[in-house]
């Protein structure tokens, strides 16, 4: 008999183990006691004729019980280690015990329609949705998709992923001509007026810092004057310059259909249609283009931008506080209670399911069922005996004490008739 080796086995192995060695024990008693009875009446017949019929029961139950002794044994080794035919089954036939496994869960378990009717009985949808609805599950869903999320990130190779960002800002920022659609958009701005905002802006700008940078003004023309000019004179010319120059911000400022306005609406206007159709705008433009946006400084921009991503990620994956962990989770209970409660979507979710798992199932059942037969292939032999045994002895074990009994009244029930009829 292989020995089962108690350390290499699970905690519920070994109370399968125990409960298989006390069942082998009853049995072996029975086959015992059947022995003992035997002798005795065996002994004692000639004295005792009724005891014939108590050694007939004996005789059968010995009988039986070695016959299914024999059976059961048969099933996981070779019977006394005696090579008789057709035993020790099991490990004979493990790698075709495993196919015919895998066949017969192919061919009645993973048929479409079995899968089908088992997924359409099932409110799928419903049970998703209520245990994600659950605040506790939600925060973990969120969690575990962090936790994915950052080793994705940093598996990313960094190197790769500049070299795709430098590609798609060349692609679509820095290859395309500028002009064409800015003098485009341009001309949509001016044309709506969308531009006045931006001018008040740029007017009220420098009347502040007109009024807060008077000393500025200070020598700005009276250093140019003849020196013989009087020292008061340069600074009336200063005030005079700076004075009207505020006066002139402010009357801009005041009037929207001032002069200067009409001249920066003429000169957007030009610039737009320059953009579009001056080649010398339009070249002028792009090397100004090319000289910013090099290929050094392509690099390093998008060498900035993911780092900047790539760490403001992590973190915020990481720390479970994090107003994107704490969104996600919300997210998560939101669609929860989505699908517990709108039967809409229940009915479209549970459609989709039903159909992408019999679609998988049905285009690859043989891929799926030779899971089975390739891992009990891969079993040694010895150990898959040693794991049915566990698994199934102890029930075998009932056989070889029903077959005692079973053979015990089978013996006197013979021997009854044989002796009513014949003695």
């Amino acid at each position: 008999m292989t020995p089962i080796r108690t350390a290499e086995l699970s905690p519920a192995d070994r109370v399968r183990l125990r409960g298989l060695r006390r069942m082998k024990a009853v049995a072996a008693g029975a086959l015992v006691a059947m022995a003992l009875v035997f002798a005795i009446a065996f002994a004692l017949e000639r004295d005792i004729p009724a005891l014939s019929y108590v050694r007939a029961a004996a005789e059968g139950g010995m009988v039986g019980a070695l016959a299914d002794w024999f059976a059961v044994t048969a099933l996981f080794r070779h019977p006394l280690g005696i090579p008789i035919p057709h035993t020790a089954i099991i490990p004979r036939r493990k790698d075709e015990i495993g196919r015919t496994l895998g066949e017969f869960v192919e061919t009645e378990f993973l048929r479409a329609d079995v899968v089908r009717d088992k997924l359409e009985s099932t409110p799928i949808a419903s049970r998703v949705g209520e245990w994600l609805v659950d605040p506790v599950n939600s925060r973990r869903v969120a969690a575990e998709a962090a936790a994915a999320a950052a080793g994705v990130l940093r598996a990313l190779s960094d190197d790769d992923v500049r070299d795709v960002i430098e590609s798609l800002a060349r692609e679509h920022l820095i290859e395309p001509d500028w002009g064409p659609p800015l003098g485009e958009r341009l001309e949509r701005v001016v044309a709506a007026d969308a531009h006045r905002p931006a001018v008040d802006l740029a007017v009220d700008t420098i009347g502040a810092w007109l009024h807060a940078n008077r000393s500025a003004f200070s020598g700005l023309v009276s250093r140019r004057l003849p020196s013989w000019v009087p020292k008061i004179a340069h600074r009336l010319v200063d005030d005079t310059v700076y004075n009207e120059a505020v006066a002139f911000v402010d009357k801009v400022r005041a009037d929207p259909d001032h002069q200067a306005r009409h001249a920066i609406d003429g000169y957007l206007s030009r610039l737009a249609d320059n953009l579009q159709n001056d080649p010398v705008t339009i070249g002028r433009l792009e090397d100004a283009k090319t000289s910013v946006f090099d290929s050094p400084r392509v690099r390093a921009l998008a060498a900035d931008a993911w780092g900047t991503a790539k760490a403001g990620l992590l973190t915020a994956l990481q720390d479970e506080r994090s107003d994107l962990r704490r969104r996600a989770t919300e997210a998560l209970a939101q669609i929860g209670e989505r699908l517990r409660t709108d039967a809409g979507l229940q009915r479209r979710v549970d459609t989709w399911v039903t159909d992408a798992v019999v679609f998988v199932v049905d285009r690859h059942r043989h891929d799926i069922a030779s899971i089975i037969t390739d891992t009990v292939e891969r079993w040694d032999a010895e150990d898959t005996t040693r794991k049915i045994e566990l698994m199934v002895g102890r029930d075998l074990q009932y056989i070889r004490l029903n077959g005692t009994v079973i053979g015990a009244l089978a013996g006197v029930a013979i021997y009854t008739v044989a002796h009513a009829i014949l003695g």
